[in-house]
């Protein structure tokens, strides 16, 4: 039985009839808008990554596994370029952001084998396993504990970070009085580090969030699904709320508890540019690049390790049950030699015995 016969257009032909194709479903609202453009950026990375003028059929799972790996190094272009510079190490994409590209590539070859475009969809060849394309992620997420006292130190003595940044070149003019943010940022800093909430958690609290019961400060925090949990602030974080309330610039937002100088609600990209400006403070040995949800990760990762109830690190994460704190617990350097050195049940043999008292009773 002879092949059918496919019509051998280039990567760049298929790419620009597959993507019109995704645009014109947003019409009959089978696809939203933001759907269909995240489609066709991620198309349009295949076809530069494959090259345009290859044609579509010849492409084999090899040359599939090839892009893919080159799109898993390709560096996160929604990072700002001032943030790469500051930490060039962070250079790959997400993992989350591997598996979406996976699955443009995939349905833009699902259809090119029922449009007639490929005799046989090169996906089911791909030979790239998940642990393979594991091995490019970025580093871990959850930060050392090295790494995150670094970060809240920093985020405390903004002072000395500032006269340490003033000694290097191209430094920026000094922030008017009524400018400076020090004590709003390290809030936000200690706010991500201890409690690990999620950033639109962290973005929509209000002033009136924040109560005092028998001496302790809580914060009640509006979570996904209508859920809220109240959790108390370590005392460093509930004196650090109170300084930066008595200083708090209000405009037209009055209700947010965080706001920019000029009086408006801080928005979530707000917070990671927090985040990227308290990280240039931090020595260059304890510095490394991280998100929000990755100091997410750095509370249960922290807290699990020492010792912390696992129902109660759920309720300060605000988690439905214990078994989503599997994918928030990432491992720590010399965590399993730790517990082995201090094993509970070899705990009162840690001190060896005189030999001659063997025989004692």
């Amino acid at each position: 039985m002879l092949p059918a016969q496919v019509n051998r257009l280039t990567v760049q032909e298929a790419a620009d009839r597959y993507v019109e194709l995704v645009r014109a479903r947003t019409l009959t609202g089978a696809l939203s808008p933001a759907t269909a453009e995240v489609y066709a950026r991620d198309v349009a990375t295949f076809v530069r990554l494959a090259g345009p003028d290859r044609v579509l059929d010849d492409l084999t799972g090899e040359d599939v596994d090839a892009v893919l790996l080159a799109f898993a190094r390709k560096p996160d272009e929604r990072r700002t370029r001032s943030a790469a510079r500051e930490t060039p190490g962070r250079s790959t994409q997400s993992a989350a952001s591997q598996a979406r590209f996976r699955r443009s590539v995939s349905a833009l070859f699902k259809h090119a084998a029922v449009a007639g475009w490929v005799h046989l969809n090169p996906m089911a060849a791909s030979s790239v396993t998940a642990r393979e394309r594991g091995g490019l992620r970025p580093e871990r997420r959850a930060l050392t504990r090295e790494q995150a006292e670094g970060l809240i130190q920093a985020a405390r003595s903004p002072q000395a970070g500032t006269e340490r940044a003033a000694t290097g070149p191209g430094t920026a003019k000094p922030q008017r009085r009524d400018q400076r943010t020090e004590v709003r940022d390290a809030l936000i800093v200690l706010l991500l580090v201890t409690l690990g909430p999620r950033v639109s958690e962290l973005v929509r609290a209000n002033v009136e969030d924040f109560y005092t019961n028998d001496g302790v400060r809580y914060w009640r925090i509006f979570g996904k699904g209508g859920r809220t949990r109240d959790v108390p602030l370590p005392r460093d974080v509930a004196r650090l709320l109170d300084a930066y309330l008595s200083v708090r610039t209000t405009g037209g937002e009055e209700k947010a508890l965080l706001l920019s100088w000029r009086g408006r609600r801080l928005a979530r990209g707000d917070v990671q540019a927090v985040i990227d400006r308290v990280q240039r403070r931090v020595e260059p040995g304890q510095r490394r690049d991280v998100t929000p949800h990755g100091l997410r990760h750095t509370t249960a990762t922290h807290l699990l390790a020492d010792g912390t109830d696992m129902d109660a690190v759920r309720r300060v994460l605000g988690h439905g049950d214990l078994s989503t704190l599997g994918r928030y617990r990432d491992e720590l350097p010399g965590e399993l030699e730790a517990a082995m050195n201090f094993h509970p049940l070899l705990r009162r043999d840690a001190t060896p015995r005189d030999p001659d008292d063997a025989g004692q009773s």
